[in-house]
């Protein structure tokens, strides 16, 4: 069989060696190595553990390991519960996903700006970046065409969420220089706005002519088969990739 690729490039990702790994599984050494240079699938229960320690779906690591049916069973349990409206999540819930997160806080929106009504919303962030948590906060070009022609859709007028990004950007700017701290913008057809923490998040899907707090949201959690987490993680990446840096 081929070597493992993604099995290493997640390995290198977080910095942990094959026999690091095993260390950590108290497996044999070699076992480990094997499952990188030979492609060998460990038990089920293993994958799991290591899926969940490098941080990815089971299925990207091993595909085909996992059957079709058994990963469709494993995603719908990745939704923790669905809202009807995003306004309907319980600020308890928000408090508690951004207090446990260590390692990412991501935030994809135009506007977002329910969230900076949060006490101490900055000092949050600053203290989870200095603690080695990485913090990507995507917020709309106030100037693109998507953002504009959202603004006309919500009948709220052409520059209305233009402005919004203005007090919004203003809000976040003195976290621009923080180490661990990303502020880029993008241009994208907002089809969700994406508020991850670590292996939670809640996904706001958009509705054309409603406003993002009258669209659904639903709270989801990373399981290691499941594919439901991870698309969303994946589309937030695509769009990280083509944003653009604040100036």
């Amino acid at each position: 069989m081929p070597p493992n690729e993604r099995l290493r490039d997640a390995l290198l990702k977080q910095g942990i060696t094959p026999s690091e790994l095993a260390d950590q599984l108290q497996v044999d050494p070699k076992t480990a190595e094997r499952w990188v240079t030979t492609g060998r699938k460990p038990h089920a229960r293993t994958r799991h553990a290591i899926a969940a320690k490098l941080g990815e779906a089971e299925r990207y690591l091993w595909p085909g390991a996992v059957s079709d049916d058994k990963a469709q069973q494993v995603s719908e349990s990745e939704m923790v519960k669905l809202y009807p409206h995003r306004n309907a999540v319980p600020n308890d819930l928000w408090d508690r996903l951004l207090g446990a997160a260590t390692s990412h806080v991501d935030m994809l929106v135009y506007v977002g700006m329910f969230m900076t009504e949060k006490p101490n919303l900055l000092d949050q962030l600053r203290n989870k970046a200095a603690n080695g948590a990485r913090i990507r906060l995507l917020l709309g070009d106030r100037d693109s065409d998507a953002v504009i022609q959202r603004s006309l859709d919500e009948g709220i007028g052409r520059n209305t969420i233009s402005a919004k990004i203005d007090h919004a950007l203003a809000f976040f700017k003195p976290l621009a220089d923080t180490p661990g701290v990303e502020i880029r913008t993008h241009a994208t057809v907002l089809y969700n706005s994406i508020y991850r923490f670590d292996d939670e998040m809640v996904v706001n899907p958009h509705v054309f002519g409603k406003l993002a707090a009258h669209a659904p949201a639903m709270h989801i959690r990373r399981l290691a088969a499941g594919d439901l987490f991870s698309t969303y993680a994946d589309s937030f990446d695509a769009v990280w990739d083509g944003a653009s840096a604040l100036t």
